[in-house]
């Protein structure tokens, strides 16, 4: 029989498990949302510029697998319904669409807002150890970083 702390222990490390799991399907979304966005975008610096972010996604999911790892835990190898929705919500909008950039970087910066907000709340619910949190935290840095460039693209693009 488990004493209450082997318990919470287990508790514990099942909810932080299951966050990563959430944030690396988060990141299979996001990868797979800029290769879309990609082969919609017309103009080369932004196509160069959505692979880079897709291979940055592709280098989280790497990072988190290999956490979940460290916790001898099998990773999720794919995405969510809801990532394959928003990449079908892509293709119509920018069917419909007179300035497909423009179209294209407002759904960037909705999936990144999404993203943004999901990182956030995971490290503020959770206690992860320090290797994790610090992963975790540059991980949400770097996509705020691609949110402002994303953002400054749109401005670019609307004004063209």
């Amino acid at each position: 029989m488990k004493t209450t702390e082997e318990r919470a222990a287990e508790n514990i490390h099942d909810d932080h498990v299951s966050s990563l799991q959430s944030l690396l399907q988060k990141n299979y979304d996001a990868e797979k949302s800029f290769k879309k966005t990609m082969e919609k975008a017309e103009s080369p610096l932004l196509k160069d510029f959505l692979q880079k972010q897709a291979a940055q996604r592709s280098r989280f999911a790497t990072e988190i697998t290999d956490e979940l790892r460290n916790l001898n835990e099998q990773p999720r190898e794919s995405g969510t319904l809801g990532g394959d929705i928003h990449r079908g919500w892509i293709d119509v909008t920018t069917a419909f669409s007179g300035n497909k950039d423009e179209t294209v970087l407002a759904e960037c910066i909705r999936g990144e807002k999404s993203s943004a907000s999901e990182y956030e709340d995971q490290l503020k619910k959770h206690n992860f150890r320090p290797r994790i949190a610090n992963v975790l935290r540059r991980q949400s840095n770097e996509i705020h970083q691609t949110l402002d460039e994303v953002k400054t693209l749109k401005d670019l693009a609307k004004n063209k």
